[in-house]
């Protein structure tokens, strides 16, 4: 543990709408058991004040529970204090602005002041500069060809339609803004009919990917975890599971029914974060998780990943002690190298 207890804010979307098994919870539990004071803030919760100093509401997690469910009753009715922003070791940015559909000003919240609060020497995680180029799955396109399905991303639909048609097998299509497996749509030959009626509804979203279908899909896809920009491993395990969907439904979130089974990874797994560990370190990108089909991508998620808990469920390790002892060892190299290192480096030293 730090010398000295820590202050760390969970900024979330929503308190009403956490829960017990949340990656979220899992993080503020092993936080609190170490001694460290944590507390959960909202989009609504920022305030830039007149004499320019920063603050935030902020509920406080009881020094002691018994377990996640009763942490989060607390907190449901606690008062949430105001609190000097700048005064926090860390702000851990743990919301998806993908659900945030009806409070469009809420997406960018975290973002926009977690730079503010990482400019007055807070550490933010992940780093706030680093997720504006990750507001939606453009970021994806960013990364070496090689490690992702061929895609395209438009609003015109006939180009939609020929990429499927070329692609000679099945596309999927999905929102290039959204997550939890929201209007994802696949384009087979033998239902030509319905492709326009699917298209459509995608458009209303706004932009499309359409990307190709890897086979390998059928058989789920595997959550790999990331910490520091390389693989998470606890007792020599590595953090990650396998999702499956014993339904016709292409998709394997588990949102959308997807359940969660011991992944067996193999060489390209990690052959495949190793390759995108350069630029997920350039941009600060604490804590990751790759979803990967076969031997490419088909998401890196760095709002708010989730399903560590299936992980420490299936191998009985957890690793959430990995991922608090990094944010103790970044707070300590803070304090030895003052104004030494950026946000962005100190997020995955």
């Amino acid at each position: 543990m730090s010398a000295s207890p820590l202050e760390i804010a969970l900024y979330v979307n929503e308190v009403a709408s956490e829960h017990p098994l949340y990656t979220t919870t899992l993080l503020a539990e092993e936080a609190v058991r170490r001694g460290h004071r944590v507390g959960y803030v909202e989009p609504s919760d920022f305030v830039y004040a007149a004499d320019g100093s920063l603050q935030t509401a902020i509920r406080w997690v009881p020094e002691s529970f018994h377990d996640g469910t009763e942490m989060l009753e607390h907190l449901a009715d606690a008062e949430a204090r105001r609190y000097a922003l700048e005064s926090l070791d860390l702000l851990l940015l743990r919301a998806d602005p993908a659900r945030e559909e009806e409070r469009p000003w809420a997406r960018d919240a975290g973002v926009l002041f977690g730079q503010m609060a990482a400019h007055r020497g807070v550490l933010v995680l992940n780093d706030p500069s680093g997720l504006t180029g990750a507001l939606n799955k453009l970021y994806f396109q960013y990364f070496p060809e090689g490690v992702r399905p061929a895609t395209l991303i438009t609003r015109d639909a006939e180009r939609i339609r020929r990429f499927a048609e070329e692609g000679g097998d099945r596309v999927v299509i999905k929102p290039l803004q959204g997550s939890g497996g929201q209007s994802v749509f696949l384009l087979e030959p033998d239902d030509r009919a319905n492709w326009n009626q699917m298209i459509e509804a995608v458009l209303r979203d706004g932009y499309v990917i359409a990307q190709e279908y890897l086979p390998a899909a059928t058989e789920g896809d595997v959550r790999l975890f990331l910490l520091d920009g390389r693989p998470l491993v606890q007792e020599g395990e590595v953090a990650a599971f396998r999702r499956i969907n014993e339904s016709d439904d292409p998709r394997t979130n588990m949102h959308a029914g997807g359940e969660a089974v011991e992944a067996e990874l193999r060489p390209r797994h990690l052959e495949l974060a190793e390759l995108v560990r350069p630029r997920l370190r350039r941009d600060g990108m604490f804590f990751v998780g790759l979803d990967i089909a076969g031997d490419k991508i088909l998401e890196i998620n760095v709002f708010s990943p989730g399903g560590l808990n299936s992980a420490t469920e299936i191998l009985g390790i957890p690793f959430v002690e990995t991922i608090v002892d990094s944010l103790e060892r970044k707070i300590a190299h803070r304090r030895r190298y003052p104004d030494q290192f950026t946000n962005a480096q100190l997020a995955t030293l």
